[in-house]
């Protein structure tokens, strides 16, 4: 028996590793075709320091019960997109069901603890092009594939739910612009039959976290004593799911337009995390906020001295308190 998305073709751009790969997987898992693109492939990474590549992606959603292809692209290089779409519709008939925009490259080029008049351009510009035009360009080739078959769900993988600043300029500028081109995609295709949406994940557990942390996922929660926000962290694979769920849901364009999370989604479509948990970032990122606010009001402190507070454990009861709920086993 097949899963709901079997005989459904799917693009992931950037698939590589943390969601991406997490997204493409779970897509596997319920039945899909999914081509899994970046720029990492075997014997040849892309990342500096990062050994994940697509062949591994593609091998994964094998295995979970799908169709996996590696297909090597820049989705800075229009030429380079333009081939992947026509490849899909030569090899699939003309049908795309799900395109997943998750392109990222960033975290190399972030300057974090910089202000805006003191940033280096390059690297900010540059993550604008790898971020945001490049998001561009694959729903600019990918949805006329599914504007012509009357269906199909595009997703613009992002982190947070609003138009809030993010900390970083540039970051936030591409994080931001995830979610308008989510709405105004949607905008455009009214009446297309194609729903356009951005999902977000909560303090995800990517690779690369975990290393930073120095912590694998058995033992993640060893990294909570130095940085408490992390208890409510999850897998890459919570999103991953929460996206499955959507491109299986026949009433997904009731959703067009919308910002969506993982932990909104979970409890509606009955997803749990990969370790049985199902984490609720946004209510507790709401009492890490209020403990922080209340923290750098009392003793007129940044938030970097007040985090380094936390994390000696001098914090309020009730932080205390959804931190030991947050990451309690099931």
């Amino acid at each position: 028996m097949g899963g709901p998305l079997t005989g459904r073709v799917a693009v992931v751009a950037g698939a590589t590793r943390g969601a991406g790969r997490a997204i493409a997987v779970s897509l596997g898992e319920a039945g899909a075709t999914v081509y899994c693109t970046g720029r990492s492939v075997r014997g040849k990474p892309a990342t500096r320091g990062r050994p994940e590549t697509i062949d591994e992606t593609a091998a994964m959603v094998t295995a979970a019960g799908g169709a996996g292809v590696a297909v090597r692209v820049d989705h800075t290089v229009e030429a380079e997109v333009e081939a992947l779409f026509a490849r899909v519709a030569a090899e699939q008939g003309g049908r795309l069901d799900v395109l997943v925009n998750d392109v990222w490259g960033g975290d190399e080029l972030a300057q974090w603890g910089t202000p805006f008049w003191k940033m280096a351009m390059a690297p900010g510009l540059l993550m604008q092009q790898r971020a945001v035009h490049a998001h561009i360009l694959a729903v600019r080739h990918g949805v006329p594939l599914m504007v012509a078959r009357g269906a199909g769900l595009v997703v613009e993988v992002t982190d947070g739910v609003g138009y809030g600043y993010r900390g970083e300029l540039f970051y936030s500028l591409a994080k931001i612009s995830a979610i308008h081109l989510a709405e105004a995609m949607a905008a455009d295709l009214a009446g297309t039959g194609v729903a356009a949406v951005a999902v977000t994940p909560g303090f995800l557990r990517s690779e690369a976290m975990l290393e930073g942390f120095g912590v694998t996922e058995p033992t993640w929660r060893d990294a909570v004593a130095a940085h408490p926000d992390f208890a409510a962290s999850e897998t890459p694979y919570f999103v991953g799911r929460a996206i499955a769920a959507l491109a299986a849901d026949p009433a997904v364009l009731a959703k067009t337009g919308r910002t969506l999370s993982s932990w909104g989604l979970a409890p509606e479509y009955g997803i749990v995390d990969a370790d049985g948990r199902r984490p609720d970032w946004g209510a507790f990122f709401a009492v890490w906020q209020r403990a922080l606010d209340e923290m750098q009001r009392a003793h007129g402190i940044s938030e970097g001295e007040v985090r380094a507070r936390f994390a000696r454990g001098d914090r309020p009861a009730y932080l205390t308190t959804a931190m030991e709920s947050a990451q309690a086993r099931p």
